[in-house]
Order: C-alpha cells, then structure tokens, then sequence
C-alpha cells in the first residue's frame, strides 16, 4: 500500500510562487505515474499535471502550462510542483494522487491519493 502525504501549500500574493511536495511512505516507493489534481470551493476535482516513472513524459492542464512544473525524484520517493505566476483562481485544494497504469488525466483512474493540501491565493 501506497500512502502519499502533500505538503508546501499555504498563503501567497498573486504572481507568487509555491512548490508543492507529495512524498510516498508506507510501501516506500511511489506509483509509476504521479499526478496532481484540485478541487476549487464548489467545483469539481480537475487535474493539474502528470509525470511517468521515468520523467518522460508530462502533461498539464491548459490553466498551468507555462506557469506549472512537474517533478519527481524517485530516491527521495517524492514528487513536486512547482507553481509560479500564481493567480487568484490557483485558490484550491492541491491533491497529490498515484497509480499503476497508464498516464491519465482522469482522477478516477488513480488509485492512491493525499489528504491534500491548501493553496490560497490573494489578490
């Protein structure tokens, strides 16, 4: 079993940046594909960003191109995103999430996932 655990989320000025961090413990490796999901106040989960095993290939939603970055470091266990450019409607919960097949954009398709961390950004 794998247990992912988010952290770096917190309050930031709009075109501030943040790096997110979503470490695997328990079954101390992570999931061949990692993914970053949100869920904004009365909206549905979206996805964010994903990255394969072997950092080959990444994905990321329209609203984070050119300002998002995906990372993982497979010693460490660890994935990262690193926001910049940050804008008012970032504002949401940043959800790290796992799985074993293919590279997804569905959050359905992830079996493994963080309690999430809170981003928040003022205008």
């Amino acid at each position: 079993q794998v247990q992912l655990v988010e952290s770096g989320g917190g309050l930031v000025e709009a075109g501030g940046s943040l790096r997110l961090s979503c470490a695997a413990s328990g079954r101390t490796f992570m999931t061949p594909v990692v993914a970053w999901f949100r869920q904004a106040p009365g909206k549905e989960r979206e996805f964010v960003s994903f990255i394969t095993r072997s950092s080959d290939a990444t994905n990321y939603a329209d609203s984070a191109k050119g300002r998002f970055t995906i990372s993982r470091d497979n010693a460490k266990n660890t994935a990262y995103l690193q926001m910049s450019s940050l804008k008012p409607e970032d504002t949401a919960v940043y959800y790290c999430a796992g799985r074993y097949g293919s590279p997804s954009v569905n959050s359905n398709d992830y079996n493994y996932w963080g309690q999430g961390t809170q981003v928040t950004v003022s205008s």
